[in-house]
């Protein structure tokens, strides 16, 4: 058996798959690794593997003993089990019952007239900016944050707030602040619910808030959940796919000549963009799986690597060219089957109309720095830049 490896991974660029991760993925398709509090865990980096566990019901969110779980940090959030072992595919589903007829598809047209019109006045402010503007902290954050206070019926005065609760929430290293903040934001949602049923209004609180059988809790939950969920990986993908395009010029010249082409470049825009370097999907074993020769334990963590299987050339052919011509819709950014993320429609009008309009309003746009000089987020585990300094 191969020598446990250490995450994360080294990253030598904010837009390769690492070195490392790269050679355990042509060894095979699962690896035992150790998570960065020094936890067994079991890497699955192959494509196929990576697809059918998705849909599996031999894996899942919660475990049998959760004090005891391996964990892939100290967030309180996203790393270690979360449900009820025994209820957690009922619980699933209720809950995308609840969530899915506002996530419908006249919803979203609805949707998009609104998003077109928060990212123009976003790019407004974009072109008034002096050189070189941030394009983190101008564009790829207060959108994402704007369409789901809007879609929540959360004052988007109380932005700094909640945004510093969420930060504090996914760090995966300071455990008793993401706790902190975890209880925050749930009672930040609870005092919303209270607002929603004084003054409701047409968002998503307000409907739940209506609903029968489910109770002012659950809806705060809810709520709190689609606000963390919400913003941060669309807010990713925003920046690093627009360094994507800055670093493949010619790609960006392509969608600034073809503007029809964005919808798909959209999609190869999100298989592309990296994870995590390393598991960005923690699960557990329900039973023992048997996968490549090797046998996971029920109750053992499973790091479904995505960015991982988004590069897989068994399914993605030179699948390290950013190619917005390829048909990428088969990339497993947003998950598959029945878990598949409820929120991905909107998540992709979100990047459709934001490369759009960048696009057209801003097609001599270039990196006002080299490459290597750009961060990247290590204390979360969505990643990500840190900043994107741009000129024009």
């Amino acid at each position: 058996m191969e020598t446990a490896a250490t995450l994360p991974f080294e990253r030598e660029h904010p837009l390769r798959m690492p070195a490392r991760l790269r050679e355990l993925q042509s060894r095979g398709p699962v690896h035992l690794v150790l998570t960065p509090v020094g936890d067994p865990a079991w890497l699955v980096t192959d494509y196929a593997e990576v697809k059918r566990l998705l849909a599996s019901d031999k894996i899942g969110r919660s475990h049998p003993d959760p004090a005891n779980a391996a964990r892939i940090g100290e967030s309180a959030l996203v790393s270690g089990p979360l449900g009820d072992y025994e209820t957690e595919e009922a619980d699933s589903a209720r809950t995308r019952a609840l969530l899915q007829p506002h996530f419908s598809p006249k919803r979203i047209r609805e949707l998009k007239v609104r998003v077109e019109a928060l990212t123009t006045e976003l790019m407004d402010t974009l072109a008034a900016a002096p050189h070189p503007v941030d394009l983190i902290e101008t564009l790829a954050l207060p959108l994402p944050i704007l369409v789901v206070c809007e879609l929540l019926g959360v004052p988007y005065d109380d932005r700094e707030e909640f945004r510093s609760w969420i930060h504090a929430v996914a760090d995966v290293t300071d455990r008793p602040a993401s706790e902190r903040a975890l209880g925050e934001l749930v009672a930040y949602g609870q005092r919303l619910v209270a607002r929603k049923h004084r003054e409701p209004g047409d968002d998503i609180t307000s409907r739940l808030c209506a609903t029968d059988g489910v109770d002012d809790d659950e809806v705060a939950l809810l709520t709190m959940a689609l606000l963390f969920a919400g913003f941060e990986t669309t807010s990713v993908h925003i920046g690093l796919g627009m360094l994507l395009f800055l670093v493949n010029t010619d790609q960006w010249e392509r969608i600034t000549a073809e503007p029809a082409r964005v919808t798909q470049a959209v999609d190869e825009l999100i298989r592309a963009t990296p994870g995590p370097a390393g598991g960005d999907i923690p699960r557990y074993a329900r039973e023992d799986i048997r996968i490549g020769g090797v046998t996971i334990r029920k109750g053992d963590l499973v790091l479904l690597d995505n960015g991982a299987a988004n590069r897989d050339p068994a399914a993605f052919p030179d699948p390290d060219r950013f190619d917005v011509a390829r048909q990428a819709g088969g990339h497993l950014s947003f998950g598959h089957g029945r878990h598949y993320c409820i929120g991905a429609p909107l998540a992709k009008v979100e990047l459709e109309v934001v490369f759009a309009q960048l696009a057209s309003r801003f097609p001599g746009i270039r990196l006002a720095v080299p490459v290597d000089d750009l961060r990247m987020r290590h204390n979360t585990q969505t990643g990500g830049l840190l900043e994107l300094p741009v000129t024009w």
